[in-house]
């Protein structure tokens, strides 16, 4: 059976998942059909032959970083087999340090951080202490881009990845989300980050996603849904109208 990781999954407690998909449907205009819960992402994903999840939330405020990881860290060790967990951190919080101690001592693999929603510039002195912290360690996976706003665009991904060659980032939605062009020309030289082809597939034509795949180099792009924005079946159909080459 063929492996297929997704490697970009929303998840939130059940009591306040309606609430949550609903805040992030009306922050990018959308409507969405998924429920955001753990049930609904293994019935969905794994019903479209998704074989395994890499699931995360995001705090918005510092006092909320401590129970998501706990949460990521229980939804995983309920399904080992099946999902990986990234850990949240919030650029506010008074203990950073102990923090990334506290969600590496949970067994998540790595940090997610969504600069829009979080309203801190990816690059400012709060965050770079925290890119510091991980460099050599742990893998960090951002939200990039956004035509609205200036927190996470590719002006402020490349100050990163300059000044931590060792840090191992994930640029999701290809490097810039609504700027996937822009992104691509501007950051695809940078060894030390990979993207993600999450919340991208459904505006780019097969065609223009192929190339910016191929501007990466495949080895360099991650698959992911962006569950609960997107069905999991659609993006799989997406991502197959690409007519990548087997190798790739």
């Amino acid at each position: 059976m063929r492996q297929i990781i997704d490697c970009h999954c929303h998840i939130y407690p059940e009591k306040i998942a309606a609430k949550a998909v609903a805040n992030i449907g009306g922050y990018y205009n959308i409507t969405m059909d998924n429920t955001g819960t753990i049930d609904d992402l293994k019935k969905v994903g794994q019903g479209a032959g998704i074989t395994h999840f890499v699931i995360f939330s995001v705090a918005t405020k510092p006092q909320q970083v401590k129970n998501i990881n706990e949460f990521i860290a229980e939804t995983v060790s309920e399904n080992k087999e099946i999902m990986t967990g990234l850990g949240t951190l919030h650029p506010y919080s008074d203990d950073i340090k102990g923090d990334i101690e506290h969600l590496c001592e949970l067994g998540l693999k790595g940090v997610k951080l969504h600069p829009d929603i979080q309203a801190v510039k990816m690059d400012a002195p709060e965050c770079m202490k925290i890119y510091e912290l991980l460099s050599g360690k742990l893998p960090i996976l951002f939200h990039c881009g956004d035509y609205r706003y200036d927190y996470s665009n590719p002006n402020r991904l490349k100050r990163i990845l300059e000044s931590f060659p060792k840090l191992n980032v994930i640029g999701a939605h290809f490097g810039g989300w609504s700027m996937w062009e822009q992104a691509a020309e501007e950051l695809c030289e940078y060894k030390n980050l990979m993207v993600d082809c999450s919340s991208s597939l459904y505006s780019l034509t097969p065609q223009k996603a192929a190339e910016i795949v191929r501007m990466y180099g495949a080895e360099r792009v991650l698959f992911g849904t962006d569950y609960p924005m997107w069905a999991p079946d659609e993006e799989l159909k997406r991502f197959y109208a690409m007519n990548l080459t087997e190798e790739e």
